[in-house]
């Protein structure tokens, strides 16, 4: 039976809750349930016992280390025979596992904590019909293999996010311009304020204000004599014009707003990253809006970190030898002051567009190839291997070896190295990942976002031999402890993972092979390395537990993960997929044996 538009949101709503659930709170145990005289299917059944409930999810396709895929959803009483099961709604089981959570964590719950339960319910009733608007505005059938098409391409968000569509601050009449998903396109508004009041940095050939006015289409803005322009965020802009801070700098007629000029931009995966196809900048810029866990705020020392790396890619050659690997830097930003605050509102960082119109062709995110189709469809990765398989005439398993390979070769060598050699470890998850593609199989890797460096305290004194200044910026320096465990997650769990999972879904390949080839290309580095890439290495290969952040207990907590002083508590551990595959934890048939 084909399900409608709202069952398929109200069943991927479920889906990511429930993956988030069975890693983080339960695991849950693997049981058949009979249908009629049908025959058996798998799931997973979770006792509720706070709520004296047990509840069971169909299990469509299993995964070693992604998310799962689901199916239909029973309940019965803890107590009750086996023959007590009734089907249940997804949103409805959703609900349970919700509440289900917080009675667990929780024996006696205060005022606080029911108001951080309601505060999430409301965001997955919120993913969900933001899911719903981006289904029925998806466009079937298309093939569009450009840049900004992927970023714009993500219906259902990230697999192992309990609301992962959720956005506070933007109103359902400003999305059809704003979200990414809906594909539209606006002007930047544009600020003029006074040079004293004005900061900026750049470590590009020119300077802030120079790329500032070369992106505004040679409109006339109306500038004074010692006056700068200030692009904003149109949601942002808003917001700012409300500031009482602000309007006082317009008061003292430091500050006034032109208003929409320029061309047009449109926004990347992150929303608040714009992005116009013939201008060789892209703009990342504070917005009022919550997403998924925080409020996206550029921090005045994020806009320092940025031209510090710049500068160390620059001075050190960091990728300019390895056409297989690429950072995009975000070498320069402009702001405004506001005496008594350190960051204004205003914070704009300027990030490298290599991605001008034609040569965006095939530049795919990680996050868009391995993301969830909708029901008839393929994912972009499986059109990716089929279409290879046609051109060539290969079977798609010997397709996914060689393309996983491929793929190792731009998405896992040249980051290690990396890390091994200057210290540098890179949040290279899924959304900040992207991977060339126009030739079918991976030719290079790219790595964008300056939120996402992890310099090693061992490698300091080096690495400020290149570029002083960073030496000052403490927020980039940590324990390589801290480090391997971030760059574990993301590389390796976040990103790589999704690719397995998505082959493994597909019916491409069994995660199992790919576990291995990753396994053999992880000792492969650890002969290759001699520093903290082999410790990173060698310590994905012989611990039992891997790191992994803990999506759902943040949002239990709704901690802001951006605002948080205490980093460690967004992780955790489970079971590594790579130790299990070399100590014979699986069946012949890819399945875990019981624990």
């Amino acid at each position: 039976m084909k399900l409608t538009q709202r069952q398929v949101a109200e069943h991927a709503t479920f889906q990511n809750f429930a993956n988030c659930y069975v890693r983080e709170i339960s695991p849950g145990r693997v049981t058949q349930h009979r249908l009629g005289t049908d025959d058996p299917v798998d799931c997973i059944e979770l006792v509720l016992a706070a709520q004296q409930l047990v509840l069971r999810a169909e299990l469509v396709s299993h995964s070693l280390c992604g998310p799962h895929r689901f199916g239909k959803v029973w309940q019965r009483q803890r107590r009750a025979t086996e023959g007590g099961w009734r089907h249940v709604e997804p949103f409805a089981a959703l609900q349970l596992l919700l509440q289900e959570a917080y009675r667990q964590l929780h024996d006696e719950r205060g005022d606080a904590m029911r108001g951080c339960e309601l505060e999430l319910l409301g965001r997955a009733l919120q993913s969900y019909q933001q899911t719903l608007r981006y289904i029925e505005a998806h466009r079937p059938g298309e093939d569009d293999d450009s840049f900004i098409a992927a970023e714009q391409s993500l219906v259902f968000g990230h697999s192992l996010h309990p609301t992962p569509k959720s956005r506070q601050g933007m109103t359902s009449w400003q999305e059809p311009s704003y979200a990414p998903e809906l594909r539209g396109n606006f002007q930047l508004v544009y600020f003029a304020a006074d040079a004293s009041v004005v900061s900026h940095k750049s470590a590009a050939a020119e300077s802030a204000p120079e790329i500032v006015a070369s992106l505004t289409g040679g409109a006339d803005l109306g500038l004074r004599p010692g006056e700068i322009p200030l692009p904003m965020h149109p949601l942002q802009a808003e917001a700012l014009l409300l500031d009482d801070g602000i309007r006082a700098l317009q008061a003292a007629r430091k500050l006034r707003l032109v208003g929409p000029a320029g061309p047009t931009f449109t926004a990347t995966s992150s929303v608040r990253t714009v992005y116009s196809e013939g201008l060789p900048w892209m703009l990342k810029f504070s917005v009022p809006v919550r997403i998924t866990n925080s409020l996206r705020v550029n921090s005045r020392k994020e806009l320092e970190a940025g031209v510090a790396m710049a500068k160390l890619l620059q001075r050190t050659g960091i990728g300019s030898d390895d056409g297989r690997f690429k950072l995009i830097a975000d070498p320069a930003y402009i702001t405004l002051d506001l005496p008594g605050r350190s960051e204004s509102g205003f914070e704009v960082i300027l990030r490298e567009n290599p991605f001008v119109t034609c040569k965006g062709r095939g530049k795919i995110t990680i996050a868009a190839l391995t993301a969830e189709p909708l029901p008839g469809e393929q994912s972009r990765l499986e059109r990716i291997i089929r279409t290879i398989c046609l051109r060539d005439g290969t079977h798609p398993e010997l397709v996914c070896r060689h393309w996983f390979q491929r793929y190792l070769d731009c998405a896992l060598d040249p980051l290690v190295m990396l890390y091994d050699d200057f210290g540098l470890a890179l949040e290279a998850h899924q959304q900040n990942s992207l991977v060339d593609v126009s030739q079918g199989y991976p030719t290079a890797g790219y790595y964008r976002d300056n939120q996402g460096f992890y310099l090693s305290k061992r490698h300091r004194a080096r690495l400020s031999q290149h570029v002083p200044e960073a030496a000052e910026i403490a927020s980039l320096y940590y324990d390589d402890r801290d480090i391997q465990d971030r760059f574990a997650y993301y590389l390796i769990v976040n990103q790589i993972f999704s690719v397995i999972a998505r082959m493994g879904h597909d019916g491409l390949i069994d995660e199992v092979v790919l576990l291995h080839m990753l396994r053999d290309r992880l000792e492969v580095l650890s002969r290759t390395t001699s520093g903290v890439g082999r410790e990173f290495v060698r310590s994905l290969l012989d611990r039992p537990t891997v790191a992994f952040k803990a999506n759902l207990m943040t949002r239990l907590f709704d901690v802001d993960e951006l605002q948080t002083s205490n980093e460690r508590s967004l992780y955790a551990r489970f079971p590594n997929p790579l130790f299990a595959a070399i100590a014979g934890l699986y069946h012949g048939d890819g399945s875990a044996l019981a624990s």
